[in-house]
């Protein structure tokens, strides 16, 4: 079962996140755009380790992010902090869909703690401002073995 948004939002404000009214969501809490990238070298994935490509950050013009079609790696504007016995999942805005965008983000594992990142997918161009809103945190229940305790622990903490 999913938690209620308000209890999203107690649990992301028992660290270091400082949330808005309008984005606390009756299932969830909305993340807002912290940052966007273009990956610029690959990055690689193997059996005995991973390693993300270099990026290069994309700055604002005239107050916004102006991002033609293709694929970009967004970092959420807030801190997250899943609780024991609850799985995170990011999903993004209607309003992100509408525009002919998505979001893909992985899992979010019990006791993870961090400022994560999903891959921003563009289909037509579009202006994003900084600190909009465009993707919500939703918790459910999950029974596991163990938390979290992997490479992006604590990730821009």
């Amino acid at each position: 079962m999913f938690d209620s948004g308000a209890r999203v939002a107690a649990a992301l404000e028992g660290g270091d996140a400082d949330l808005d009214d309008e984005q606390r969501q009756p299932n969830g809490v909305d993340l807002t755009v912290g940052a966007v990238f273009e990956q610029t070298e690959p990055g690689a994935v193997r059996r005995d380790g991973k390693r993300v490509g270099e990026r290069e950050e994309i700055e604002p013009e005239d107050g916004a992010y102006r991002l033609d079609a293709g694929t970009y790696v967004v970092r959420y504007g807030e801190p997250v902090r899943i609780p024991d016995e609850r799985i995170g999942f990011v999903l993004p805005r209607s309003t992100l869909l509408r525009n002919s965008c998505t979001l893909d983000t992985a899992v979010w594992d019990a006791g993870y703690e961090g400022v994560g990142e999903g891959r921003l997918d563009v289909g037509h161009p579009i202006e994003i401002e900084p600190g909009a809103r465009i993707a919500q945190l939703v918790l459910a229940r999950a029974d596991h073995d163990g938390t979290y305790d992997g490479t992006y622990q604590g990730e821009r903490l």
